[in-house]
């Protein structure tokens, strides 16, 4: 049980004075433990690449972080050098403004310019901040991700208050169906959580203290 909860977290360490000593322990912990994946910033892929080789670990990073409001040229190029880094996943936050405004052609234009960056070099996983929309503005997200073929939705950037919900995993495995993967992030901080987020039917838990939530 240990082992499989494991295999399904993104180790992650976003914070903004994140220092190399921290992505050491963060990749030296993901290799003991079997983690998924570390997911990081993207100005330290480079060392999370090196460090992780031959481990079976992924690199995953963030695009368009934690606001999502980068120009869709900006966020290809952004995909485009950190793959070129070493990136194996791509955790992009879509244009929350331009959702709630209704400008869905855009939002799925964003999605899909990524997809189309990455596509057959790593995974898209599309960062809804779950916590800023209406039920109705989380399914149109999600069908948004899944028209611009995106593999993943998820839940938060974790820089907004609310994090993940059980019921938002709910939704949004009902609206992506088993086609695509869902992940669970934000505020995720014990065992019992990760176990309800997969429950509810996440494929992914990112958490911060993974370690703490493994060994419980």
């Amino acid at each position: 049980m240990q082992t499989n909860l494991a295999e399904k977290i993104d180790h992650t360490q976003l914070k903004p004075d994140t220092s190399n000593k921290q992505i050491q322990m963060l990749c030296a912990e993901a290799r003991e433990y079997e983690f998924y994946s570390v997911c990081v910033l993207p100005v330290h892929v480079t060392e999370a690449y090196h460090l992780l080789q031959g481990s079976g670990v992924k690199v995953c990073t963030v695009i368009g972080f934690p606001l999502g409001a980068s120009t869709t040229e900006t966020k290809m190029f952004e995909t485009k050098d950190t793959l070129e880094k070493g990136a194996e996943e791509i955790d992009m936050v879509l244009p929350i403004g331009l959702l709630k405004d209704g400008e869905e052609t855009a939002v799925e234009n964003d999605i899909r310019a990524v997809v189309t960056e990455a596509k057959g070099k790593a995974l898209v996983k599309v960062i809804l901040e779950t916590a800023l929309l209406t039920d109705e503005e989380k399914r149109t997200a999600c069908r948004l991700a899944v028209n611009a073929g995106a593999d993943f939705v998820k839940t938060s950037t974790g820089f907004v208050g609310g994090g993940a919900k059980t019921e938002d995993i709910t939704l949004m495995r009902e609206t992506v169906g088993n086609g695509i993967g869902v992940k669970a992030s934000g505020g995720i901080r014990d065992r019992e959580t990760a176990d309800a987020m997969v429950a509810a039917g996440a494929d992914r838990v990112g958490a911060s203290v993974s370690v703490s939530i493994v060994k419980e």
